[in-house]
């Protein structure tokens, strides 16, 4: 093979075509020292009295009309706030809210059981770092004090019954 063809060859693992992001853009965060900065003009008027009509629970927005238009709700997969720096996550930059297939994380729950292939297309991330987040969070679970607890409670019981 020529130097040259490897240079301009765009093939992945296997032969295949690079997939990024299932075609899409690569989500943007907005650092919270750039707020100031960020023009808002464009978008609707902030009402104070939206807060008196957003829905507190799961039971008053699971039949309201989807896609869910409160971008806000921390089940709302347009945006995730960081509570620790501020920073906010446009996990979809190239389309609108309102054009989002699945809007609400809680939808995708009552469906059931997702692989990790449909969790990545939905959150715009690949498989890959999917299957990270999930062991990361698999390893914070086991080692709550309730998991640990649960454990030697379980190790404890077996051990008395022989």
């Amino acid at each position: 093979m020529d130097p040259k063809d490897r240079s301009t060859n765009m093939t992945g693992a296997r032969g295949r075509p690079p997939e990024r992001h299932q075609g899409k853009r690569r989500s943007r965060t907005i650092a919270a020292r750039r707020l100031g900065r960020v023009d808002f003009s464009d978008g609707i008027q902030l009402d104070e009295d939206l807060d008196a009509i957003r829905p507190k629970t799961r039971a008053e927005c699971v039949d309201d009309e989807r896609p869910c238009p409160w971008v806000g709700c921390k089940y709302h997969l347009y945006l995730d706030i960081n509570p620790k720096t501020g920073s906010i996550k446009l996990n979809f930059p190239d389309i609108e809210p309102e054009d989002l297939a699945d809007s609400c994380v809680l939808d995708i729950a009552d469906r059931g059981p997702v692989t990790l292939e449909d969790v990545g297309r939905i959150m715009n991330l690949t498989r890959e770092r999917i299957r990270q987040l999930e062991a990361g969070a698999a390893e914070k679970i086991r080692s709550t004090r309730l998991a640990i607890e649960y454990r030697e409670f379980t190790i404890e019981g077996r051990s008395s019954l022989k």
